[in-house]
């Protein structure tokens, strides 16, 4: 472990391969989530008003899309929950941006990782690489932006 690295406080050992030092947390991601959560709903509350429920929610799946999509796979790698979190996505082979066709697999990803009981998530608690299997899908891997600065 380098003098960098924090503790795994569920005992996964340092990772090896993809790129070099450590991977954010789970209470890190779990915050990222919830923030990022929060911010759909203010999205889609309006939508579901102005244009009734039904459209409202087709609406706020496009929304969804677009801000997984495009802040995830832009160059910084972050929505603003990760923003808030201080963590961002990147490529697990070489360490830069996603792109926007990976970061919509990884949004797909996400559907898949909740079916099982949110298993898909649960998943990096035991992962090497600390992945969910949405970041296995897409190639990523989310790091603290201490580590990984943006820019």
């Amino acid at each position: 472990m380098t003098a960098t690295q924090q503790p795994d406080p569920f005992g996964n050992a340092p990772p090896i391969g993809g790129p070099s030092g450590p991977r954010a947390g789970f209470w890190q991601r779990f915050g990222a989530l919830v923030l990022d959560a929060l911010v759909m709903i203010v999205a889609y509350v309006p939508l579901a008003v102005i244009f009734g429920q039904s459209a409202g929610s087709n609406l706020a799946l496009v929304a969804s899309i677009a801000y997984f999509t495009l802040l995830e796979g832009g160059a910084t790698g972050q929505t603003l929950g990760k923003k808030a979190l201080g963590i961002r996505v990147i490529d697990i082979s070489r360490g830069g941006p996603i792109g926007p066709l990976r970061a919509f697999i990884r949004w797909i990803g996400r559907i898949v990782s909740t079916l099982p009981i949110y298993l898909g998530y649960l998943w990096m608690l035991w992962d090497r690489e600390k992945q969910t299997w949405h970041d296995k899908m897409a190639g990523s891997v989310v790091v603290p932006t201490s580590s990984y600065p943006v820019g």
